[in-house]
């Protein structure tokens, strides 16, 4: 039986082993004392699995080629599409970093648009030589050498992708998924969501619950709401009764379009409106959520940092947070987020939270109960919705679809450097 001494000695020496699991790796200790950043490079990557790719069927949706309501739809020459005004360029897009070790170790992590230039440029000589384990230090450190330039947009993009990769890295010399660093499972399995406007694709798939792009905004007037209410429509009848209905309005909108809207949609039950109007519009966010009692409003995906979110939380501006790990800060900055909303009874439902680094926030967080997932567009050869299903651990039940993350090291990427 252990007597006190020995009780406290052990317990001592747990408390200073970080991520002091049963399954570390053998001789862990000596890998994480002795880590150090030897490299930190932009990657492309591929699938493991490649599938076949396809001319997806005619009449289907997809929000680069048809219209949907957005910033700038007050403006003909952009309407028709996003890919219209969207940044274009070879570094304007989403990034992914590989950081490597010296003792071999690598860690991949995807940031938000036009990141990877701050990561090249500034980032990566702040990484060189330290201990990648040291991930709240390095964070910091990051945060703190971009303050005078950053703290939203591009710059918190590339903190996001460097600290994702940081966790992958940790993950791989503790042999642990990711979710077990962060406290363990708390879900079986996550219900899912799908957002997108092939409807009926989705249904028949076995969603219940469906994300709509707004197509219509304040420059279309009377006949562009009668539309989106035909859309709605569309969907409550395809989704039955008991489904839910969201509606992605991509800060297209303005107060008054958006409490017109929300009584337009009342008959069909819709379950939240998700970002109606520009993202640091806080205080127009918490007049909504006074005044629009049949529906919620919902926002977050543009809102950066612990920072943002806490002005959100002053004006009591939305009833469900949305915050984008590859945007917000990674993963270190989601899980502040998401403990912060916690203390005020508030559902983190991430954005984009079906992709497989941040489905492991919400496996291990009470307060997040849905991911968000998107369908492959419909006329694909039958393998590709197969690798669909197994690549995103989906399962079928009473919620309709359900996803959880990898039990592999890190991440458990499905991918591989191109390059």
């Amino acid at each position: 039986m252990m007597n006190r001494r020995s009780f406290l000695q052990a317990a001592s020496a747990a408390a200073v082993t970080p991520f002091a699991f049963p399954f570390a790796l053998e001789g862990a200790g000596r890998v994480e004392n002795d880590l150090k950043i030897t490299g930190v490079r932009l990657v492309k990557m591929r699938p493991k699995r490649p599938v076949p790719s396809y001319e997806p069927a005619a009449g289907s949706w997809s929000t680069g080629g048809v219209e949907v309501a957005n910033p700038v739809s007050i403006y003909p020459k952009y309407k028709p599409m996003r890919s219209l005004f969207g940044a274009d360029g070879p570094r304007a897009g989403s990034f992914w970093v590989e950081i490597e070790t010296n003792k071999g170790v690598k860690g991949y992590g995807s940031g938000g648009p036009a990141g990877g230039v701050i990561v090249e440029d500034h980032l990566k000589r702040l990484l060189m030589g330290e201990n990648p384990l040291d991930i709240e230090r390095l964070w910091d450190i990051m945060w703190r050498a971009t303050m005078s330039y950053g703290r939203k947009g591009v710059t918190v993009n590339a903190i996001s992708g460097v600290d994702l990769a940081l966790w992958d890295i940790a993950g791989k010399v503790w042999d642990a998924p990711v979710w077990r660093l962060l406290g363990g499972r708390i879900h079986d399995r996550i219900p899912c969501y799908c957002t997108g406007n092939d409807i009926e694709q989705h249904v028949e798939y076995g969603f219940k619950r469906l994300k709509l792009a707004l197509p219509y905004g304040p420059a279309d007037g009377k006949e562009g709401l009668k539309k989106n209410v035909e859309l709605v429509k569309r969907a409550r009848a395809a989704v039955g009764p008991d489904g839910d209905i969201m509606m992605d309005c991509w800060m297209a909108l303005t107060e008054r379009y958006t409490l017109e809207m929300a009584e337009a949609f009342e008959p069909y039950d819709v379950y939240w409106l998700e970002e109606v109007l520009p993202p640091d519009d806080f205080e127009g966010f918490g007049r909504l959520r006074e005044e629009i009692k049949s529906t919620r409003i919902v926002t977050g995906e543009h809102v950066y940092t612990r920072y943002g979110f806490r002005q959100l939380l002053r004006v009591n501006g939305a009833e469900i947070w949305q915050p984008d790990i590859h945007w917000c800060g990674g993963m270190s900055e989601l899980v502040k987020i998401g403990h912060m909303a916690a203390a005020h009874d508030i559902p983190v439902i991430p954005h984009g939270g079906g992709s497989r680094d941040s489905v492991h926030f919400i496996y291990a967080t009470p307060n997040s109960p849905w991911a968000e997932m998107f369908m492959p567009a419909p006329g694909g050869p039958d393998v590709v919705y197969q690798r669909y299903e197994e690549d995103n651990n989906l399962t079928k039940g009473p919620e309709g679809i359900y996803t959880r993350p990898s039990d592999g090291p890190g991440f458990g990427w499905d991918l591989e450097p191109a390059s």
